[in-house]
């Protein structure tokens, strides 16, 4: 497999719409976190996982089934559907097993796979030869440290358990998923190559669930209308627009913008659980939201002044 970078010489407007449509994801992905909260205290959460991808994979496949979008389908976007959706039920796999240790809260888990923001520009430098701008490098320092500021209890101490090693792994899996659709998403059919990733993906939840003995006798109307709209909005919908947009941007640009996923989870917990964010979250939040505007705002503006 080689990979090239799919996103050369895009111009600013385009990215800056594509960048605006991947932060809509993270928004969606940002509210479900207190809805998977409540519901993965009902059920277990590989059976749960499987069952949202599968509602996912399902949507995908009709709609290209209602586009005729499979006329067409090739060998290499079955198989690169495949690489990526194997990179993204890993990646859940390993999250899941690492909240199972009592001593990996959820915020560090967050924090943890946050650190992805770093993994994918360093990945990027070596596989897609994609260099880090100035703007883009600001912005994974004032992203990482908000993420430490959101995440992070710093005065309970930052000892690393077994369990922070399996997030840490989820990190890496979740940074490659971005390295492979970064290259898959300008050659590839968006819908098709979709609908295959997912489908693996809630493949290995299944076979996961299946070897850890997870069960699930049987399922409220809750959990299934979350896993509906799980499955819809944030698996079928989410990794739709990732796959359509992501050739109009850079991967690290991708990894940056997915940090405000804990951001917009913080702000739907505090509207809907009451969650309460002290002062260095607060803090974190700001440094997020700042690096979008070094890595979107500054260079847009450098550019237009290079022009006057």
């Amino acid at each position: 497999m080689s990979f090239v970078a799919a996103n050369r010489a895009v111009p600013l407007r385009r990215q800056l719409w594509a960048d605006g449509l991947l932060a809509v994801v993270t928004l969606i992905w940002g509210s479900t976190f207190v809805l998977v909260k409540d519901v993965v205290e009902q059920v277990p959460v590989l059976p749960f996982l499987a069952l949202r991808f599968a509602i996912g994979a399902g949507v995908l496949f009709v709609a290209v089934l209602l586009l005729n979008r499979w006329r067409g389908l090739t060998m290499r976007e079955l198989l690169w559907g495949t690489v990526t959706g194997t990179a993204l039920g890993v990646g859940y796999a390993l999250q899941t097993l690492g909240l199972q240790d009592a001593s990996t809260s959820a915020s560090k888990a967050g924090f943890i796979t946050g650190l992805s923001v770093v993994i994918v520009p360093l990945l990027s430098f070596v596989v897609l030869r994609q260099r880090l701008g100035k703007w883009t490098l600001a912005g994974v320092v004032l992203a990482t440290t908000g993420l430490a500021l959101l995440s992070l209890r710093l005065d309970a101490g930052t000892q690393v358990t077994g369990g922070d090693l399996l997030v840490l792994g989820c990190a890496f899996a979740f940074a490659v998923h971005i390295l492979l659709v970064a290259h898959a998403s300008g050659w590839a059919n968006p819908p098709r190559i979709t609908a295959v990733q997912v489908t693996v993906a809630g493949l290995l939840c299944a076979l996961g669930a299946a070897a850890l003995g997870q069960r699930v006798p049987g399922m409220s109307q809750e959990v299934l209308a979350s896993a509906a709209f799980l499955g819809v909005a944030a698996t079928a919908l989410a990794f739709l627009v990732q796959v359509s947009v992501q050739r109009f941007t850079t991967a690290a640009h991708t990894a940056l913008i997915f940090t405000l996923e804990p951001v917009f989870a913080a702000i739907f917990g505090i509207w809907l659980h009451n969650d309460v964010l002290g002062i260095n979250g607060w803090i974190g939040a700001g440094l997020i939201l700042t690096s979008m505007l070094v890595t979107e705002l500054l260079p847009y503006l450098a550019k237009r002044q290079s022009r006057m």
